[in-house]
């Protein structure tokens, strides 16, 4: 589940990433940001904003102050600044950032500090601050789904290799990491979409780090391999789906075109090649060799059609 978004998450999770500093009004720190409107206010109405700009007729559940704003209230005069305050902080907004690296005004202090509403401050740009949040919002609220494989980085592409129980999965992911290419997610990826042709996946809190391999256990790929082995998300590009099939059905497979299909994941489609576990076969060598022909192919260049076409041009010429 879902850890509630409040104030308080907000600043532990973003701390860093917006250089925030927790400037006054901590005592209603935990206000659930996205199930609780705004005192007396309707989120679902559409009459409040998540965040934005500081804005008295459409009051955002977050309001950043940046430069700009900061100048138009220290114009007003005391009362006018008072009476705007007033309606500022009588919106109910969730936290105020105060960006551009300003310092906030003592009277902002006082007023959140009177009203139990968080301030912070940021050392970006107002601008970023915004972008990020909505960005991050974006995300958060997107459609998610959780998918059974290994999620890699393989010559700069999302790659997802699923299977069976016990097809290979994770010894092949070692493999790979040993080969340069970096770790996203075992056993459990998360997905969601970002955009409607950008799918994202990256790993669960609880599994970051970690590669399970039978015979070796659990693994702490970072200990093992450093940073560079690792990444957050990426963007899911293809699915190597590995299966194990008889004999029979190996010799039979088409020889000229990759095993491919469409798979609908959240909605978009995503590439994905079967590659058939077979004693002997080199798994890293081949999903290196699928992730090469597949930016390829997205470059418009189709190995078969060439060979085809090359052939063809070759018989043209012994009929004359």
């Amino acid at each position: 589940m879902r850890e509630p978004l409040t104030a308080k998450a907000l600043y532990d999770s973003l701390q860093e990433k917006l250089q925030l500093n927790w400037r006054s009004g901590d005592i209603d720190a935990d206000r659930n940001l996205l199930l609780a409107a705004p005192r007396g206010k309707d989120v679902s109405s559409g009459s409040v904003t998540l965040v934005g700009y500081l804005n008295f007729i459409r009051p955002h559940q977050i309001q950043v102050l940046g430069q700009q704003e900061l100048t138009f209230l220290a114009q007003l005069g005391k009362n006018s600044r008072q009476d705007s305050l007033d309606q500022l902080f009588a919106n109910g907004p969730i936290c105020i950032i105060v960006g551009d690296d300003q310092v906030a005004p003592e009277v902002l202090v006082f007023e959140a500090d009177r009203n139990n509403t968080p301030l912070f401050t940021s050392r970006l740009g107002a601008d970023e601050v915004v972008e990020y949040l909505r960005h991050y919002f974006s995300s958060r609220s997107a459609q998610r789904a959780t998918l059974h494989g290994v999620f890699m980085e393989v010559m700069g592409i999302g790659v997802l290799m699923a299977g069976p129980t016990g097809v290979g999965k994770s010894e092949l992911a070692l493999e790979l990491i040993t080969r340069g290419h970096r770790l996203i997610a075992d056993d459990a990826p998360e997905f969601y979409r970002a955009s409607p042709e950008n799918i994202m996946g990256k790993c669960p809190k609880p599994l970051k780090d970690f590669l399970e391999v039978r015979g070796l256990g659990i693994l702490d790929i970072r200990a093992m391999f450093g940073d560079n082995a690792l990444k957050h998300e990426e963007r899911l590009r293809l699915i190597v789906q590995l299966k194990r099939f008889p004999e029979r059905e190996v010799v039979n497979m088409d020889r000229l075109k990759a095993n491919m299909q469409i798979r609908q994941i959240l909605g978009t489609e995503i590439p994905e090649i079967t590659l058939p576990v077979i004693m002997g076969s080199n798994l890293a060598v081949l999903v290196e060799g699928a992730v090469r022909n597949h930016l390829l192919f997205m470059k418009g260049y189709s190995a078969t059609e060439k060979f085809i076409t090359q052939q063809r041009r070759f018989m043209a010429q012994d009929d004359k």
